[in-house]
């Protein structure tokens, strides 16, 4: 299974378009389109500070993280009520849908919310009945993580846990998030070393901007099972070598990469040695409201600066489903579809 995009036409696109894949790296607060936000916003009689649709894309200019999260930031303040919360999950689960995922693990950021006043429960109950919706209605299997914003206290990463524990059985884990540069994983190791006394899932942002130390650190610290972005780890070939013994998922996100100007083009991106080291690689959107494609576009783009194949399309979409938190039994099930239809291409070759 050699065949790239530029020398197999649409059959490959046909397979990235359909091949059974799981998302693993989506802030659901950043699948909030300009269109739905102005809508929210009216709904809600709030006041944004761009006059149109048009002049809010154009402000999507990012320098890096901390450019992107102001404007993010600003506008996740449309979302006041549970139906706001369902509407823009909603609208994700539809793109994904196209796009071939099966399974999505969503990031939500309840501190965001909190501190605007809206309650927990109305953050949860919304994105809950979209996830219910999304299996009913698309077939889609999903859970939610909670992410705790690292430029944040401890304290109050703690005082969010509490507030969500009443709503334990509705995530299925916790991650970290936000402003990297200056809060390595360690400031939070208490807060995460409570969150694995109660048996959830860990998970965190490390080695975007930061550099591969805090990977080390979110695994030895925090007990990461996989780590969000993980690129700056092609720095380090002791780390890279670990990361390839003990198969732990980066869930990466090439195009959020090039618009926060993490690395300068696709064309520079590690993606492709990345795989070829053997490193457990998933492709994922991160916001891609704002980072111009959600997961089908990451995976076009990506293969064609690379010019990728079918057989890394096969291994990223393998190692989006094994490296998900879904039961087992639904990971098998995915896996045979998966085989199936790559297999059935083989011949062909």
């Amino acid at each position: 299974m050699t065949s790239s995009l530029s020398d197999s036409g649409n059959t490959l696109e046909h397979l990235l378009r359909t091949m059974p894949k799981a998302e693993l790296h989506i802030h659901i607060e950043g699948s909030l389109e300009p269109e739905l936000m102005f809508a929210l916003a009216e709904r809600n009689h709030i006041q944004l500070g761009y006059p149109d649709v048009d002049s809010l894309r154009a402000a999507y200019a990012f320098t890096d993280l901390q450019s992107f999260l102001d404007i993010y930031y600003a506008g996740a303040s449309v979302l006041c009520t549970r139906q706001d919360f369902e509407d823009m999950a909603w609208a994700y689960f539809k793109r994904a849908k196209a796009d071939g995922i099966v399974r999505a693990e969503l990031f939500f950021d309840p501190q965001t919310h909190i501190a605007r006043g809206i309650p927990m429960a109305v953050v949860v109950a919304g994105l809950k009945a979209a996830c219910s919706r999304a299996r009913q209605e698309l077939g889609i299997s999903s859970d939610l993580i909670l992410c705790f914003l690292r430029h944040l206290s401890e304290e109050e990463a703690f005082a969010t846990l509490e507030q969500a524990l009443p709503f334990r059985d509705d995530f299925i884990g916790v991650g970290l998030d936000s402003s990297e540069k200056g809060h390595p994983p360690e400031k939070f190791a208490r807060v995460f070393a409570r969150c694995r006394e109660l048996g959830l899932r860990i998970v965190a942002h490390a080695g975007e901007e930061g550099p591969p130390e805090y990977i080390e650190s979110a695994l030895n610290l925090l007990g990461a099972e996989r780590i969000d972005h993980g690129v700056q780890a092609i720095q380090a070939p002791g780390l890279m070598q670990r990361l390839v013994n003990q198969q732990v998922p980066l869930t990466v996100c090439p195009l959020s990469n090039i618009k926060l100007c993490v690395f300068k083009t696709l064309a520079d991106h590690p993606i492709a040695r990345m795989l070829e080291a053997g490193l457990c690689v998933t492709l994922n959107s991160d916001d891609p409201a704002y980072f111009g494609g959600y997961l089908l576009e990451n995976y076009l783009q990506t293969f064609k600066a690379h010019d990728l194949g079918m057989g890394h399309a096969y291994t990223l979409a393998r190692n989006s489903l094994v490296a998900s938190f879904a039961p087992a039994t639904e990971k098998q099930r995915w896996l045979h579809d998966l085989d199936s239809l790559f297999f059935a291409y083989v011949p062909r070759q």
